[in-house]
Parts: structure tokens; C-alpha cells; sequence
């Protein structure tokens, strides 16, 4: 069972109260890309990059099951983010954006991406994510978004929104989107605009699913770690996690009891990538890492 995964793969440049590093992997497809990999293989990537990507990154990529038929090369510079975490690691600065590649780019889904079971819509412009819906035959497709096109593509987002199964968003987003700020309001309210299932990131804190019928609500905690390295990407992780989770056990149609035990793999999953630069931890996680993590986070919130 395959996943499609189409966003954005990126060069970051991230300052952290800890360390500095240039020229990390970034973008949305790649995080989730790399957390689904954990779980099932192949993974087909979509997106696109320029002429100064540096190969290592692609050869890594490829090692982990991850297909590159739908990465595009461009002649042009790569998508690239310049940021700083702070000392509590939960606010940062964007200090520069390259938009680059992206300014143009329309995804091309390759016959093999078209027909995976599973699709991921990871954060990029609605537009983008419109013509990826145009071109999959998923019988699950799950999207990711941010306060960017809330604000700028607030019509075209609504337009996605009519055509998924679950979106992921975070809590400020959430309620910015939703209108209100009471988080469980957000996320039924982000369900009547389509999807038929929401989940709400709240961080450090873990997260809130919500399912179709009134009473289906679960809070996940998320995993404890001691130290927050570098958070970039553990979103993206999150959503990435918890849809290689379905594939690989088949749940192509996933009820929400399913859904409870992605979003908890999904959790876990991101965890490992809060600890370390970019990509650097994530791409050697096993199935065994997860499945330990899980254990101690059952023991952690059982009462």
C-alpha cells in the first residue's frame, strides 16, 4: 500500500537557542514523506526543486522508499526558509522567504503517485493543493494548511476543504479559520465547511480529534521529551506519521477508532523529529522507536 505525499521540499537555514545550520532539508513533503516511510514503502513525493539541491538530500530521500518520479527540477533556485526558534522554542522569527521554484509550479502526478490509496495534501497554496485533488484517485485524502492562506486564499481553501477527509491544522490557525476561541468550537465548526474529520495540533500538548458523530472527540498527549532541539517539520511529521500508519494496516477507509490510533503514531513519530536539525533524527527511526515511545506514552496517560 503507497502513499502520495505533495507539498513543498525545501532548503532551511534554522538558528536555534542551541545551534546553527544551513542548507537542512526542509519543506512540508519531506517531513511527512520521511514520517510515512517509517510505516510503508513506497512513498511517492511530489514537488519541486531547483538547479541547487544539494544530491545527498535526494539520495537520502531515496534510501528511505521514497519515490522522486513527481519531484520536479527546475533551473531556477530551490524553495528555501530562513528562521530562529527562541528560548521556550514555541515561538520563532521567519527572517527571509525564497518563494523561487515555487512561484511557477504546478504539481505532475506521475500513474503510479495517481493511484495511491492514501493522499497527502501537506502544506502548500490551495491552488497547488486544488490541482494535486484534481489528479489522485485516493480513497482518503488528508491536508494540512496555515494562517497564510487563511489569510490570502480564504476562498480557495474552502474549496479544498470540500473535497478531503480530514484536515490538520494547528490551534491558532484553528481558531483564526473557525472564528472563535474555544478550540473545541473550532474544530467542529472547521468540520461543516467539508472534511469529515479534523484534527487540531496543540504542540507540546498533544492534540484533538474530532470525528463525525457528537461524541466522537480524543485527546492525544503528546510524547514528553526532555529537551526540544529543533521543532521544524513536526507537524508535517504528525500528518505524515499518522497517514503511512493507515496504509500500511490497510485502512484506506479508517473509522474513527483508526483514526485514534493514527494520530497516536502520528504523535510519537513527530517526537523524534523535535529532536534533532531538520530531517537528521526522523530518517533513522524504526518501527521499533515508535512502537516503544508508544508503550512508555500508554503507561504515561493510563488512569
Amino acid at each position: 500500500m503507497s502513499v502520495v505525499i505533495a507539498g513543498t521540499v525545501a532548503l532551511d537555514n534554522v538558528k536555534t537557542p542551541q545551534d546553527s545550520q544551513e542548507n537542512l532539508l526542509g519543506g512540508s513533503a519531506s517531513y511527512a514523506a520521511l514520517a510515512a516511510s517509517i510505516f510503508c514503502q513506497p512513498i511517492h513525493l511530489v514537488g519541486v526543486i531547483g538547479h541547487d539541491f544539494p544530491k545527498p538530500h535526494l539520495d537520502m530521500l531515496a534510501s528511505r522508499g521514497i519515490t522522486l518520479d513527481g519531484l520536479e527540477r527546475s533551473d531556477g533556485e530551490s524553495f528555501t526558509w530562513t528562521g530562529e526558534y527562541h528560548e521556550d522554542m514555541n515561538n520563532r522569527t521567519t527572517h527571509k522567504v525564497g518563494i523561487n521554484v515555487l512561484e511557477q509550479w504546478q504539481p505532475k502526478l506521475p500513474a503510479a503517485a495517481k493511484a495511491a490509496k492514501v493522499a497527502v495534501a501537506a502544506n502548500m497554496s490551495p491552488d497547488n493543493q486544488m490541482q494535486m485533488l484534481d489528479q489522485i484517485q485516493a480513497d482518503f485524502v488528508t491536508a494540512d494548511t496555515m494562517d497564510l492562506w487563511i489569510s490570502i486564499a480564504n476562498e480557495r481553501l474552502h474549496d479544498v476543504l470540500k473535497r478531503i477527509d480530514l484536515l490538520v491544522i494547528n490551534d491558532g490557525e484553528a481558531k483564526e479559520f473557525a472564528g472563535t476561541t474555544n478550540l473545541v468550537e473550532a474544530g467542529r465548526r472547521l468540520q461543516a465547511k467539508g472534511p469529515r474529520f479534523v484534527i487540531v495540533k496543540r504542540g507540546e500538548h498533544g492534540s484533538f480529534l474530532f470525528g463525525e458523530k457528537p461524541e466522537e472527540f480524543f485527546a492525544c498527549s503528546a510524547y514528553p521529551l526532555h529537551n526540544v532541539f529543533d521543532p521544524t517539520g513536526a507537524g508535517d511529521s504528525f500528518l505524515g506519521g499518522l497517514s503511512g500508519w493507515l496504509a500500511a494496516n490497510g485502512k484506506t477507509k479508517p473509522t474513527f477508532e483508526d483514526l485514534k490510533t493514527a494520530v497516536v503514531h502520528g504523535s510519537v513519530t513527530a517526537s523524534y523529529t523535535c529532536e534533532a536539525f531538520s530531517t537528521h533524527k526522523l530518517q533513522t527511526v524504526t518501527l521499533a522507536d515508535i512502537a516503544a515511545r508508544i508503550s512508555e506514552l500508554r503507561t504515561y496517560t493510563n488512569f
